[in-house]
């Protein structure tokens, strides 16, 4: 029989049992089960559940059918890591599963799990998709990602950033739990925990191109997708900070999951705040005149003001950092940055103007 070749139905020495070849390390298997094609014969892995236990589950006529936690050997064809990163592992005991909204959430093989088994997987860049559903459409796309981290890397927000951490580190201990709800790259949250050297953070956010640069933000923060809109995926009281900096709101859920002493830190802008934009660009979004009394009525059955920091300084901008500026924002889904150099409507100087705030929870 020529070689390599098997009887029917016997598979030949060496070959794997599945289409994809598994690749030989030194140390992996045993010399016998080499091959001179590279690939080795393993068994078939058992399955541990019909298809149909799942379908009926998912129907409503019986439990989620349980797996044990057998992690695998990270290697480099996963297309997910074996485990969690140290810092999502560091930040499940507040997590809860977005679905049961209470069940804890564990790690199982690349994914997050819940005890009636709705399962969460975790991206190959470290954050975890909890928004599940139709998703929201704000977020940052590719583009914006991009523009943020480019501008935000060149120190122009770094005075609000001193801010926010300031704010942040006087609100708790060192070893305390920081949300940051719309947190984009990490930016913000990453300066927070730096200002709490034992603290733990996570960041939300809609947009999963962002979200691959906060969950590498910082050693210490944890990432997942998430609505600001719905109800969080965290237990009751479980943050000392809740960060909230150029984002939409959600009182209720910032009172809910905030402890009684903790604080909520919020930054908007001004009416002047890149008001040199807005007057070459006409098709920039403006800021509501209304904003502060809109946020006063919507945070005011549940917070009350501690202490409010003002920050106004001159911005001078290269060409290329004024375009990144415009296309971080949400005027980008309206302009194009582009053409707005080429016609010379971007200022080489703008004003930075915004309100930073710390609210305690009302009881």
């Amino acid at each position: 029989m020529p070689d390599g070749i098997a009887p029917l139905g016997v598979p030949a020495v060496g070959t794997a049992s599945s289409a994809r070849p598994v690749p030989i390390r030194d140390g992996d298997v045993p010399d016998p089960t080499r091959s001179r094609s590279g690939t080795v014969a393993f068994p078939a892995r058992p399955v541990p559940f019909q298809d149909g236990e799942v379908a009926g589950a998912r129907a409503g006529r019986g439990p989620f059918p349980q797996l044990p936690f057998q992690p695998c050997q990270p290697c480099q064809e996963c297309p997910v890591p074996a485990l969690p990163p140290p810092a999502l592992v560091r930040f499940l005991d507040p997590l809860r599963c977005p679905v049961c909204r209470s069940s804890p959430l564990r790690p199982d093989r690349g994914a997050l799990r819940c005890s009636a088994g709705h399962t969460f997987d975790i991206a190959r860049h470290g954050y975890a998709g909890l928004l599940t559903g139709t998703r929201a459409t704000s977020g940052d796309d590719a583009a914006m990602a991009q523009a943020r981290d480019r501008f935000l890397n060149t120190g122009g927000y770094a005075p609000i950033r001193r801010a926010v951490a300031h704010l942040a580190a006087g609100a708790t201990a060192d070893r305390g739990t920081v949300v940051d709800v719309g947190c984009g790259t990490g930016y913000y949250l990453a300066g927070a925990l730096d200002a709490l050297p034992g603290a733990r953070g996570l960041g939300l956010d809609t947009s999963a191109h962002a979200l691959r640069r906060a969950a590498r933000a910082h050693d210490r923060a944890a990432a997942a997708t998430w609505d600001v809109f719905r109800p969080f995926p965290l237990a009751d009281a479980v943050a000392d900070v809740v960060l909230d900096v150029f984002a939409p709101r959600n009182p209720a859920e910032f009172h809910r999951v905030l402890r009684p002493g903790g604080r909520l830190v919020v930054v908007r802008p001004t009416e002047r705040h890149l008001a040199e934009l807005r007057g070459r660009i006409p098709a920039m979004v403006a800021v509501d005149p209304a904003k502060e009394r809109r946020l006063h009525r919507a945070l005011d059955p549940f917070f009350e003001a501690v202490t409010t920091e003002e920050l106004a300084y001159p911005l001078v901008l290269a060409g290329s950092e004024a375009l990144d500026l415009v296309g971080m924002t949400p005027s980008a889904r309206h302009v194009r940055p582009v053409r707005m150099a080429d016609d010379g409507l971007l200022p080489g100087r703008v004003t930075v103007s915004v309100l930073a705030t710390a609210y305690r929870p009302r009881s």
